[in-house]
């Protein structure tokens, strides 16, 4: 197991279901590593830790769910089921019931056949990398894990009510207390995945004419041609239902997109503009300033200089915005793709408490979406993606760094090339930024085209 790759990527370990590591075997010992390295950090307590556990809709979830359970379990933990429930709720209850961490099994937005396995703290907030490395050893080391004896075995139950404490954590949230959606219609889009009852009992809670959609799960069917990754199912939802707004997931609801009266689609940059615009106005935003990673829209910055403050940049990933966030005392933050923090709310991305914020700023302001989110000027920005079938040292791709050299000379700090490989899928991915956008486009096309070349599949 030594010579194994790395098992954590910038979202917990991903990969294809029941192939290595996320076969039954490998998630039993990862749950044995983990309740030995995530016990230590609650010694003070008398007690064996307790452990909140959560997954998503699709099809493998239960079987990991099974296996983590057991290992952990067979290690002296008592295991909490919530069940399928969004991956912030995870986070939410494991505070509220006072466990030594959480776990929760799910691939985010990617297929079905993926899944994945990622870990809360006791203080609802992923774990750092640190400790990720330390469980990490402990899993390819291939040594004996210590076994509880039989007296300490750790209990596995299901936890009823868990949903509902999330659902009123939600609700209790600043600017809901009353249905101040009363008789706005508003689409949803739950991806079939882990938001199909929460979301829809919050929204409806707050006043919302509701139109729901995608919230059929069969295990095979999360965030196919819908959700957060396929805007173009909640756009055509509103522009079907008149709806003054949509609200879109991932698989497993730490995300959202939203979209506008007229069926355009907002992305995380726009939604991170319109709130930052909105508290900074009420005194609310910490220090005027957000954080935002490096693949978010340098028309940002703009937006915050007009407020008095700065996008702080950070690398990519909701842990890492967070970390920053709470290393400047910041508020607000998040990412392009629709992981969005408001801090004051929640300890990670939610993309619930993200979406009901921004409906709650919609309607004191008394304006629609479309018309906020013009506080944004966007620069004209590409991305590219592509399969890869290894991930060599960027050093090594030869042709694809003198373009990007000859990219960026022409730049001449008017935009800017970001090139790196996914933490989280086989792929490596590109964003060009700058005031041409016909330029980008060719740009784009020659340098994908030379890594296609070198290691593309």
């Amino acid at each position: 197991m030594s010579s194994s790759p790395s098992l954590f990527g910038t979202d917990g370990i991903r990969g294809v279901a029941n192939v290595e590591p996320l076969t039954p075997e490998s998630a039993v010992r990862l749950g044995m590593v983990a309740a030995a390295e995530l016990g230590r950090l609650r010694e003070e307590r008398a007690d064996w830790p307790v452990c909140v556990m959560g997954r998503d809709t699709r099809l493998s979830g239960t079987m990991l769910e099974a296996a983590v359970a057991a290992g952990l379990a067979s290690a002296g933990v008592d295991v909490r089921l919530a069940g399928v429930i969004p991956t912030p709720a995870v986070a939410y209850l494991t505070t509220r019931l006072g466990a030594a961490f959480g776990v929760v099994i799910s691939a985010s937005h990617n297929p079905y056949e993926d899944n994945g396995i990622k870990f809360f703290g006791s203080d609802g907030y992923k774990l750092g990398a640190d400790t990720e490395q330390a469980i990490e050893k402990a899993f390819q080391s291939g040594a004996e894990v210590v076994r509880a004896k039989a007296g300490k075995l750790g209990r596995i139950d299901p936890w009823e009510g868990a949903e509902d404490l999330y659902v009123e954590r939600v609700l209790a949230t600043p600017g809901t207390d009353a249905p101040f959606l009363k008789g706005i219609k508003i689409a949803l889009d739950c991806a079939h995945g882990a938001s199909v009852r929460t979301s829809p009992h919050i929204l409806t809670h707050l006043g919302a004419d509701l139109v729901v959609d995608y919230n059929l799960p069969t295990g095979r069917n999360i965030n196919a041609d819908c959700g957060a990754t396929h805007p173009e199912a909640i756009s055509r939802m509103v522009r079907e239902s008149g709806a003054a707004a949509g609200v879109a997931h991932d698989g497993d609801a730490d995300r959202v997109i939203l979209c506008d009266e007229t069926g355009s689609w907002l992305d995380g940059d726009e939604i991170l503009a319109i709130a930052a615009t909105f508290l900074a106005k009420r005194q609310r935003l910490a220090k005027n300033s957000l954080v935002a990673t490096v693949m978010s829209n340098y028309g940002l910055n703009e937006t915050l200089r007009e407020l008095g403050g700065e996008v702080v940049r950070c690398g990519v990933g909701d842990r890492q915005v967070i970390d920053t966030m709470r290393r400047r005392g910041l508020n607000l933050g998040g990412e392009q793709s629709g992981h969005l923090i408001f801090h004051d709310h929640t300890t990670t991305g939610d993309g619930i408490i993200a979406a009901v914020q921004i409906l709650e700023m919609m309607v004191a302001e008394g304006k629609p979406l479309g018309e906020l989110r013009r506080c944004l000027r966007k620069y004209p920005q590409i991305r590219r993606d592509l399969v890869v079938a290894s991930k060599p040292p960027m050093t090594e791709l030869l042709r694809a760094n003198q373009l990007l050299a000859e990219t960026e000379a022409a730049l001449s700090g008017s935009g800017r090339v970001l090139l790196r490989y996914s933490g989280t899928e086989p792929k490596i991915r590109l964003l060009l930024e700058g005031p041409d956008e016909t330029f980008l486009h060719t740009q784009g096309d020659a340098i994908m085209a030379a890594i296609q070349e070198q290691i593309g599949l």
